[in-house]
């Protein structure tokens, strides 16, 4: 574990120094899909930039197998037909042999049965699993997952309530994949801690009041309301139940929220509300022995150096792509050739590989790697994140 914590350090701190030989072979090809454009570009725009900035830092300190890594990256416009369209365009034109991203759990899933198709290592950077025909997004033979599954952070959730004495509760969920997984996950999962859900709405993620869903849900008298939904509709659904009267439920949102958008649009009203999110929401609560620790900080600090925080300060997400390109060189370390086949069976036996995100450990039947202790639960308190008590 010292050595993965060491090479990961070291992707971060170095530059074209002279102290790394640079990479002389043959450029390793990965592709890269991310939203530049639509709804999702405020995750998928600074991901790229991640992108970028992990693949030159790699390549700085020698590359991977003594090859440079060389990014081709397109926009997916936040849409899952433009996602598919542009993974053909990456595995039949550009040959690339791995791919990250795309951006949203659509894209996704429009993304997913083309590349197992096709053999195409793939380390989404989505955060839904999503309940379609044949099964989830995984495990499958050729797609790992950078975010956490839906499942974990559920279960983080249910732990934090169940230790606050908490068993009523109800839900208001996108009706988009991503909210209908967190629903399917919700509902699966409450009878193991113990949860009663006593009422359950939906709403339009483009939509910008959901003052009726909240009322009703209200009035069924949950201890708490959690909410599952990304981008603004979240800090909407958090205004609408502040604006309610009488007593309110303890408003818990997902996984995918924390960051400043959400602490901005929310305003006074997202004091109190309580999430999971991974440690770099708040890494000064991390002890000095915590292997993520430097990760982190190291991280952030790159993060601000390459000018990626002046425009897209650091969020829930901002780390997914940094993980899933550490995951594919120590794929490739491990495989020690750049070859499809030998590039996910090196993935399915990785170990202790130290992430923003997390520890990854994965298996053939976990292709994620992730376990409840790679979040923490947050509060909002003064308009900060914090270590929810």
């Amino acid at each position: 574990m010292a050595k993965v914590l060491l090479l990961v350090a070291a992707i971060l701190c170095c530059s074209a120094s002279g102290v790394f030989a640079q990479a002389a072979g043959e450029p390793i090809v990965i592709g890269g899909l991310f939203a530049q454009s639509g709804p999702a570009a405020v995750v998928g725009t600074p991901s790229k930039l991640v992108a970028e900035m992990t693949v030159k830092q790699i390549n700085d300190m020698g590359g991977v197998l003594g090859r440079p890594l060389t990014l081709i990256a397109y926009d997916t416009e936040s849409s899952p037909d433009v996602a598919l369209r542009q993974a053909r365009q990456l595995v039949e034109g550009d040959k690339v042999l791995a791919i990250i991203g795309p951006t949203s759990t659509g894209e996704g899933l429009a993304v997913k049965k083309y590349t197992e198709e096709k053999h195409v290592p793939v380390v989404m950077t989505v955060g839904g699993d999503a309940v379609v025909a044949g099964g989830k997004f995984g495990p499958y033979d050729w797609t790992f997952k950078a975010p956490q599954r839906t499942a974990t952070a559920v279960a983080k959730i249910y732990e934090y309530l169940r230790d606050k004495k908490i068993s009523k509760i109800a839900i208001l969920c996108s009706k988009d994949a991503f909210g209908q997984d967190g629903l399917a996950e919700l509902k699966s999962n409450a009878g193991k801690f113990g949860i009663e859900i006593v009422a359950e709405e939906s709403f339009d993620p483009k939509g910008t009041d959901f003052s009726a869903q909240a009322f009703k849900l209200a009035a069924a008298k949950p201890q708490a309301a959690v909410v599952w939904t990304i981008g603004p509709a979240g800090a909407i659904a958090t205004k609408n139940f502040a604006a309610l009267p009488g007593d309110h439920p303890l408003l818990v949102q997902c996984h995918g929220q924390p960051g400043p958008n959400y602490l901005e649009l929310a305003g006074e009203a997202a004091g109190g509300t309580v999430m999971p999110g991974t440690k770099l929401m708040a890494p000064e609560s991390l002890p000095d022995e915590d292997p993520q620790k430097i990760v982190i900080e190291t991280f952030v600090k790159a993060y601000k150096d390459s000018g990626i925080q002046e425009k897209f300060p650091l969020n829930t997400h901002s780390g997914y792509a940094y993980d899933a390109l550490t995951l594919l060189r120590a794929g490739l370390e491990k495989a020690g050739k750049a070859e499809p086949e030998a590039l996910r069976a090196a993935l399915e036996k990785l170990e202790r590989v130290v992430g923003v995100s997390g520890i990854y450990t994965l298996s053939a039947a976990d292709h994620n790697g992730l376990g409840q202790d790679s979040l923490i639960m947050l509060i909002v308190d003064s308009n900060r994140f914090k270590l929810a008590p």
